[in-house]
């Protein structure tokens, strides 16, 4: 047995993996290559070498489960490979991953990579963030839920006027505005989602704009962000507050959606970075509570990060349903990447490391008193359509 063998099978056994073993969570390898690969380049080895086929696994998702629970992610082996991990950080502190010149490049890496794989990935209205599964028996339902529980904490009222920041392919600016009667500016990095989403809200007092957030102006009753701090980096936390800040009424209310993670760390994913959300960084509690501090009011934070476990792999069943009519397209190097994507997400979640968190915010000039709202009941589940929300705060 080789050196570098016998390091990754130790490490795999602490975390109660076994090397070629017969359970649905063993990795199999399939070329010795693989184990070069994860000694020198760690996370984005194991995910290349996957992509590469160099090894499998039946419940990849579970196996990512148990290493991170283990949290091997913080342990990497490898003189070298810990040496330029600790180095990473740097091209934070140096850079500004996020800044308005690269405000586009997740859009045009990700979110473009083709409405077709999202359409059949996705629920029927396109919602790419995490369900709300409480009450619901499918993807449909539990994003359907998500949406009603958002408006419900918003307390849109009919002729307010909702900002969406990064509002995907509509769905969100769409119920709120059919079922809520609002106005709804949607805004997103993405061309491709600007195109389907404005086919998508025809008809509907629906605007959806391709710039970013630090170009928005204009003044509104709510905002909502789903799914697209991710992507601010925390250099720019301050401005996207004060943006928020900038753009919302005195009275009004902001709800963040967003990934969250057990610790503050400003090292983003080796394979994530490279392969999936160019730039993006996941926060911590501590991040948002010191951008949000003396800027607003913090009026709820609700968490449900095992719900995201549930609604990835409800994707992953889709993508995977769906990929014999996306194969001529994509190519089999892609469905590996996108699976190894998905399935370890699902562990990410799975083993509480990711969280997901939705955060009501309030000016501190708003007068009115807010009352929390969750989960939604009932009654939407039941009747299979979201009422206005005078009957879903009723049912509350």
């Amino acid at each position: 047995m080789t050196a570098g063998k016998a390091t990754i099978e130790a490490m795999l056994l602490e975390a109660g993996v076994q090397l070629d073993g017969d359970r649905p969570f063993d990795l199999r390898v399939r070329d010795p290559r693989f184990f070069d690969a994860v000694l020198q380049r760690w996370s984005l080895g194991l995910g290349e070498s996957w992509m590469a086929g160099w090894w499998d696994c039946e419940r990849l998702d579970e196996l990512i489960c148990r290493l991170l629970r283990r949290d091997a992610d913080a342990h990497p082996i490898g003189l070298w490979t810990q040496l330029r991990l600790g180095l990473a950080p740097l091209r934070t502190l140096l850079f500004n991953l996020q800044s308005r010149v690269r405000a586009f490049q997740v859009g045009e890496r990700h979110y473009d990579l083709g409405n077709d794989l999202f359409e059949a990935m996705l629920d029927s209205r396109m919602i790419y963030s995490c369900a709300f599964w409480e009450h619901a028996a499918d993807l449909e339902q539990a994003q359907r839920d998500k949406l009603a529980m958002i408006c419900a904490k918003l307390e849109l009222a009919p002729g307010e006027h909702l900002l969406d920041i990064g509002c995907g392919w509509g769905g969100l600016a769409a119920f709120a505005a059919r079922h809520y009667g609002v106005r709804v500016t949607g805004v997103t990095v993405s061309r491709e989602q600007q195109a389907l989403a404005e086919q998508r809200c025809q008809g509907l007092p629906v605007t959806i704009r391709l710039c970013d957030y630090r170009d928005l102006d204009g003044c509104f009753d709510k905002i909502v962000s789903v799914g697209m701090f991710e992507h601010v980096g925390t250099r720019n936390y301050p401005v996207y507050f004060d943006t928020v800040r900038r753009l919302l009424k005195p009275e009004g209310l902001f709800l963040l959606h967003t990934i969250g993670t057990v610790a503050t760390t400003a090292r983003t994913d080796p394979f994530i970075d490279r392969y999936i959300f160019p730039n993006g960084k996941v926060p911590s509690v501590s991040e948002i509570g010191r951008a949000s501090e003396g800027r607003f009011i913090l009026e709820d934070w609700h968490n449900f990060g095992r719900d995201y476990d549930r609604t990835v792999m409800a994707w992953h069943q889709r993508f995977e349903a769906a990929w014999p009519r996306l194969a001529a397209r994509y190519g089999e190097r892609f469905r590996r990447m996108w699976s190894y994507y998905l399935l370890a997400s699902a562990g990410f979640f799975r083993s509480r490391q990711g969280q997901l968190w939705q955060i009501v915010f309030s000016p501190r000039a708003r007068q009115a008193m807010y009352r929390s709202r969750r989960p939604i009941g009932r009654v939407a589940v039941a009747a299979g359509i979201v009422p206005p929300l005078r009957a879903v705060s009723r049912a509350l």
